[in-house]
């Protein structure tokens, strides 16, 4: 009976430190400003104005300059051709490239397509011919608009070029040749080809990781420097045990992102009317274990934050490289082995992966299970880590109390 009240005692005391913790934490996320504008005010703001940017999703009429030395009825036909698309308008014809440069450079324009002088005679002897793109890549969305519309007018007019020098005994049989087997490109699951349809779901996503990493790395920095033995764990009876500690802490950190998650995959998404085809229920399975996952991993690194500076200059520029890394805006396939496996030990990788083809593609939670199953074991891969550090820090705490305490039993003799 002893060891069942002393065990009940326990676990009620367990409880009651964690429910300490947590209000003590809660207090402190409030006290700090600088906490708060990582907590709320960026995940607040930073997704409406990345989607408000991007709203328009496509560039349209994009600003071309022509260099035609050529000067034929071939060249003028490629040159009606690229202006007659929806997406090129061609502002300017120049004498030469410096001219042309020179309007870049005001930026009066953002390409120059150039036709040589030989490129109708080329086409009429039988000869491949060649025109040649600049494009100011400063903004990728020109290039895309400049590239995909110069070379579907190349397309067409080769095929048309090549069907008339062997003429069919009937439109038919000519039609064939030009298009032997019809086509028609169907864009799936982004209709526009649009930019914020594409890369503002894995910049929510991040988002998440990123502005927990600053938050709880600020708070940990914190309590370093207002403990005067400049650790994580304040001397008090309540931060006496590894789980309790951890749990406290991570239960703030989970209910106040529940509404920042609410607010960023649900709200911000129908505010701009981003693709929105998955299972509400998958999502949320599949956003459990990442919210988890993320906190954890940020109570880890939390733990070799030294002032409350630090984690601004440890983590705010890696934002870009595990957007780069984690196979959203260039395929996994393709990066090396070695950063993609560096990219596996951040939850975002799986989570974007994850996310993008549930919410935006509309896949179910059996399709997305390496993903799922990942970042289930960065959960507790994460979680272990956290009790770690916080252990360590009970124990420097501990040691450093018994040392202070000798040191002025030395001197009081």
């Amino acid at each position: 009976m002893k060891k069942t009240y002393r065990l009940r005692d326990i676990i009620r005391n367990g409880f009651k430190d964690s429910f300490y913790i947590w209000k003590e934490e809660w207090k402190n996320v409030f006290r700090d400003e600088g906490v708060m504008i990582f907590f709320f005010l960026v995940p607040l703001l930073y997704p409406v104005l990345y989607s408000f940017i991007y709203n328009n999703e496509v560039v349209r009429e994009a600003k071309l300059v022509v260099v035609d030395d050529s000067r034929t009825a071939l060249s003028r036909e490629f040159v009606r051709r690229v202006n007659a698309s929806a997406d090129v308008r061609v502002v300017e014809f120049c004498p030469d490239m410096a001219s042309a440069q020179a309007s870049m450079d005001r930026k009066e324009a953002y390409g120059i397509l150039w036709i040589p002088s030989d490129f109708s005679q080329n086409l009429n002897t039988g000869k491949q011919a060649t025109v040649s793109l600049y494009s100011d890549m400063s903004a990728l969305l020109f290039y895309k608009a400049f590239l995909l519309t110069a070379t579907e007018v190349s397309l067409d007019m080769g095929a048309e070029i090549a069907a008339s020098r062997a003429p069919a005994s009937t439109e038919k049989l000519q039609q064939i040749q030009v298009q032997p087997i019809p086509s028609e490109s169907i864009t799936m699951f982004n209709t526009q080809n649009g930019f914020a349809s594409f890369l503002v779901p894995a910049i929510l996503v991040l988002v998440i990781q990123q502005t927990l990493l600053l938050g709880i790395g600020m708070l940990g920095g914190t309590a370093r420097e207002h403990n005067r033995f400049h650790t994580l764990i304040p001397i008090s009876k309540h931060f006496n045990g590894t789980l309790r500690i951890v749990f406290g802490k991570s239960l703030t950190y989970i209910v106040l992102y529940v509404f920042v998650c609410l607010w960023v995959f649900v709200i911000v998404p129908r505010l701009f009317s981003l693709p929105q085809v998955g299972q509400p229920l998958d999502i949320l399975l599949f956003l459990l274990p990442y919210l988890l996952a993320a906190i954890f991993f940020a109570m880890t690194l939390s733990g070799f934050m030294r002032t409350r500076e630090e984690p601004m200059m440890v983590f705010v520029f890696t934002s870009l490289i595990l957007l780069f890394i984690s196979g959203i805006s260039w395929p996994k396939e393709a990066i090396p082995t070695f950063w993609r496996y560096v990219g596996y030990l951040f939850p975002s990788t799986a989570g974007i992966q994850g996310f993008v083809r549930l919410n935006t593609t509309g896949a179910t939670l059996n399709e997305v299970a390496p993903e799922y199953q990942l970042l289930w074991i960065q959960t507790g891969t994460y979680f272990l880590t956290a009790c770690l550090v916080y252990r360590y820090q009970i124990i420097q705490c501990r040691r450093k109390i018994v040392a202070r305490y000798l040191e002025l039993k030395k001197k009081q003799r």
